[in-house]
């Protein structure tokens, strides 16, 4: 039976022209049945279905407390929740969110190329990628650094772009343990062309397999 994902892309701030690419490049990777939606009333019921849950792209304020509830409950018993891009500019007035995604959105320089550096490939999100990936993106600075409460796996390489602010230790793909469940966040992911990008492809297959424990 093909594991069966949730893929909320809800937006109340921000909108990314990419999701409907992202949503179909989910689709196209074949392992999952992805279920699509942008109604909180489908988080406020029970989750158990689902392997994973992936907020893709979302922005401000987009559950219920019905939801916030029942989302925090499926992570922490057992569920898998995988967060893409803009899923760490959501639920700024829902302190636990922050502290389940590892880390909040403060601002990102423009849109450009620049190099993300591999620090753990010991990972199915990034044991296909080389130690150095030249990729284009909005290279996220987050309100904190989520090292030393998260495993990071990816870090920017703030020399090569412009107008980075946190620094040489400035993690963007990480992973946890949350309870009884696994949390996955990549900040990369702005441009419909990411999603077409093999490498970014098996990126993401690698993040929601391991948050959802699939293949172990």
């Amino acid at each position: 039976m093909i594991p069966r994902l949730l893929v909320y892309t809800r937006t109340t701030a921000y909108r990314h022209d990419s999701i409907p690419a992202a949503v179909a490049a989910l689709r196209a990777l074949g392992d999952f049945d992805v279920h699509h939606t942008e109604e909180p009333a489908e988080l406020e019921i029970p989750l158990d279905g689902y392997a994973a849950v992936v907020f893709l792209s979302t922005s401000g304020e987009v559950l219920t407390e019905a939801g916030r509830e029942r989302l925090a409950a499926y992570v922490e018993s057992g569920g898998g929740f995988v967060g893409v891009h803009a899923a760490a500019c959501t639920e700024y007035e829902w302190p636990y969110y922050g502290e389940l995604l590892g880390a909040w959105f403060d601002r990102h320089p423009e849109y450009q190329p620049g190099k993300a550096l591999v620090e753990d490939r010991d990972h199915p999100a990034t044991r296909h990628l080389p130690a150095v990936w030249d990729f284009s993106d909005e290279w996220y600075d987050f309100r904190s650094n989520p090292r030393g409460t998260v495993r990071v796996l990816v870090s920017a390489d703030e020399s090569s772009y412009e107008g980075g602010r946190m620094g040489d230790d400035h993690p963007l793909v990480w992973c946890r343990e949350w309870g009884a469940g696994r949390v996955f966040y990549t900040a990369l992911g702005h441009a419909s062309e990411a999603y077409a990008d093999a490498d970014f492809r098996a990126h993401l297959r690698g993040g929601i397999t391991w948050a959802a424990r699939l293949g172990e």
